[in-house]
């Protein structure tokens, strides 16, 4: 057991990342900030991998990290080498990562799916059985693990099913969740059609218009001029905001261009909005 959790410091080229890791490392602000970390202490927390089938290790808690390193100029970074099975790497991935706050819909959405059938494949196992969790589905445990119901795991889920432009614009919240969710029951060549009538009309469907479009398609009826007919039945009016110059300049320093004064807004609307969804988020649990 002790040299299970022995930290090495292993080179970079020896450490390949998940293959099928649902988490993106995004070169963000986050990113500029653990690089900078990372040249100042080092790697404070050790990364967690198994041994991978051709040599090296392959990467299960640190995808960050690692490409951190890289940014940093590093060579080396401290890794605890596991010997785990498939799915119970899959598990530690997930669990590793669904702390972070900027979790995007589809990496919840493929992190579930992957959790929920390492857990099932585990639960059939008899060494792994647990009479805690003898007569809970899968679901349950894993909606008591990360704290989400059962039905919004489900929901999560459903995403995996959309076309990438769909899930896209699901990721940079221009299609509600829910309408997504209904989306997600149309085969991809509606799918497509549906996005094409999004770009087309300039706005997405509401969750009302997604539901519609949804038992169109049930009841095999569903096709463009439906699709078309139905987006154009509620087009939200535009709204244009102005801000008073005079107002808007004495909350920052007289040096600040007007970009710098647009973006910081934009930063500190964007921070607002992820508090709010937030509050809802834990409303709906």
């Amino acid at each position: 057991m002790a040299s299970e959790e022995k930290i090495q410091l292993m080179p970079l080229g020896e450490i390949k990342p998940y293959e099928d890791a649902p988490f993106k490392v995004r070169l963000d602000e986050n990113m500029e900030e653990l690089v900078e970390s990372i040249k100042e202490n080092g790697v404070l927390v050790p990364t967690i991998a198994r041994p991978h089938i051709d040599g090296g290790v392959e990467m299960l808690a640190g995808h960050r990290r690692l490409k951190g390193c890289e940014l940093a100029g590093l060579d080396k970074l401290p890794v605890i080498v596991k010997d785990l099975d498939d799915d119970t790497a899959i598990i530690l991935l997930v669990d590793s990562n669904l702390h972070r706050e900027d979790i995007l819909p589809s990496e919840k959405a493929f992190a579930y799916q992957m959790k929920l059938e390492a857990m099932k494949r585990q639960g059939k196992r008899t060494d792994l059985t647990c009479e805690q969790f003898a007569h809970k589905k899968s679901s349950e445990i894993l909606g008591e693990q990360v704290g989400e119901s059962k039905d919004q795991i489900r929901r999560y889920i459903r995403l995996t099913n959309l076309i990438d432009p769909l899930l896209e614009m699901v990721d940079n919240k221009q299609i509600a969740f829910n309408a997504a969710v209904e989306l997600s029951y149309l085969g991809s060549k509606e799918q497509s059609e549906v996005y094409q009538s999004i770009e087309a009309e300039e706005v997405a469907p509401s969750i009302e218009q997604s539901r519609k479009i949804r038992r169109f398609s049930q009841d095999g009826k569903l096709n463009t001029a439906v699709i078309e007919s139905i987006m154009q039945e509620q087009k939200p009016e535009k709204i244009k905001i102005t801000l008073d110059e005079d107002k808007i300049n004495r909350y920052f320093p007289k040096n600040y261009t007007k970009k710098q004064i647009e973006d910081t807004i934009i930063r500190l609307l964007e921070h607002y909005r992820k508090q709010q969804l937030k509050k809802k988020n834990q409303m709906e649990r």
